[in-house]
Parts: C-alpha cells; sequence; structure tokens
C-alpha cells in the first residue's frame, strides 16, 4: 500500500489547514510514521513552478542523524567566534523599517513575555534560540536545498512549495515551524548531510506535533487585515 492510498482523506479542510497552520515551538516526542511524511511531500510537490522545474530538494532527518546534526549546530551557535559562520544569502533586510520592524519586534517579545523573558535576560534569550537547533524538539526535522543555478523566480517557487509543505501537514494533524535560523549555519548542515556542491541550503523546518501544555504554543502571532495590504482597481 502506498502513502496516497493509506493517507487519502486528511482529517482538516484546506480552509482550517491554513486558519490554524501556525510557527509550533516545542513537540511531542511522538514518531511521525515515515509513510505519512512522504504524503505530505508528495501533495506538496504538486505547488507551481516556472516551466515544471521544481526547484526543490528535501532531506527527512530523524533518530540519531537528527540528534548529530541537533548537536554538531550548537556547538557552532555557542562558538564564541561566530565569524566563521556567515550565511550564502540574506533572508532578512540589512536596514528594518516600520512596518516591519514593528511588527518583527511585537512577536518576538510576545513569545519571550509568554516565557518569562526580559530584555535583559541575555542568557535566555540564547537559550530559547538554541533550541531551534533541536528542532523544538520535534522528531523530524527537514532541510531544504536548491541548486545554485536556480535564480530568483525558483526562490519564488521554492516559497509556494514550502507553504504546501506546512498546509499539507497540517490537514493530517501535524504541525510545523519554519526556520531561517539554520542559514548562517550552512557549512555545518552541508557537511553532516553531505550536500552535494551545486546544493545550497534554502531553510529548515521542524515537523512533528504540538506540545498543548507548551506556553509558547499559545503564541497567536497578529495579521494585517486585507484592506491594509490590498488595492481593489476597477
Amino acid at each position: 500500500m502506498d502513502s496516497s492510498t493509506r493517507f487519502d482523506s486528511p482529517p482538516l479542510s484546506l480552509a482550517e489547514a491554513m486558519r490554524t497552520r501556525r510557527s509550533i515551538r516545542a513537540f511531542l516526542p511522538d514518531p511521525v510514521p515515515q509513510p505519512l511524511i512522504e504524503r505530505v511531500l508528495e501533495l506538496a510537490s504538486r505547488a507551481p513552478s516556472g516551466n515544471n522545474a521544481q526547484p526543490w530538494k528535501v532531506y527527512v532527518i530523524t533518530g540519531a542523524a537528527r540528534e548529530r546534526l541537533g548537536a554538531a549546530l550548537r556547538q557552532a551557535y555557542d562558538d564564541p567566534d561566530q565569524s566563521a559562520y556567515n550565511a550564502e544569502y540574506l533572508y532578512y533586510p540589512r536596514q528594518w523599517i516600520a512596518p516591519f520592524q514593528d511588527r518583527r519586534r511585537k512577536v518576538g517579545w510576545d513569545l519571550y513575555g509568554l516565557l518569562g523573558l526580559t530584555r535583559e535576560d541575555k542568557a535566555g534569550m540564547h537559550a530559547q534560540h538554541a533550541r531551534n537547533y533541536a528542532f523544538f524538539d520535534a522528531p523530524v526535522g527537514l532541510m531544504f536545498t536548491i541548486n545554485r543555478i536556480m535564480q530568483q523566480g525558483s526562490w519564488l517557487d521554492y516559497g509556494m512549495f514550502l507553504q504546501s509543505v506546512m498546509l499539507a501537514a497540517r490537514a493530517y494533524g501535524l504541525d510545523t515551524c519554519p526556520q531561517a535560523a539554520f542559514v548562517p549555519y550552512h557549512t555545518v548542515v552541508a557537511r553532516e548531510l553531505e550536500f552535494p556542491e551545486e546544493e545550497m541550503l534554502v531553510c529548515g523546518m521542524a515537523l512533528g506535533y504540538a506540545d498543548p501544555d507548551a506556553v509558547e504554543n499559545t503564541l497567536y502571532s497578529e495579521r494585517e487585515p486585507v484592506r491594509g495590504f490590498t488595492s481593489f482597481v476597477s
């Protein structure tokens, strides 16, 4: 029986999956069956891409491999000399301006507020950010790469694929957290997962089941109303 037959009818509708998808930062240890992971990726592969190039490649990391990768990443993150770790591309702008800076600050301090972290607690904030490198204890880590020859259009396509992964996962009752935190440590990820030279790290993602008792999972980030970002022209 293939994955498409075994997981033919997801329990959540598309609208419900879109409404309830959010970034989860504490997961249960419950394993995710490989056929279910395959089904999620199979559905996500229907994302559109220019000339059907399908520029995505996925590494699914579980068990001992996830532990090894997490340990290597935490060691790099804790290294006092961060000059050895440089991102290959800029995920965030060089200079933040309103309203983006305001939104960034609000979601950050909303999260830290739930966790009882103050602006002065640098060690606490460092430790919370370090949880990225354990995939927030999710049983499954995903790493996404793209061939270096691909250009900006394919990166746009990749975003649609990533969103499709998250929505398909949510439709089956799974939760995710897309993670740009790995980008500065792409050399560590490439070494541990033995990427071919032509592959470039896009981002990572935690996948599993949300811990319902974790306070950080009560965070719901705000969204701009439709009229705030839309112009109707007729």
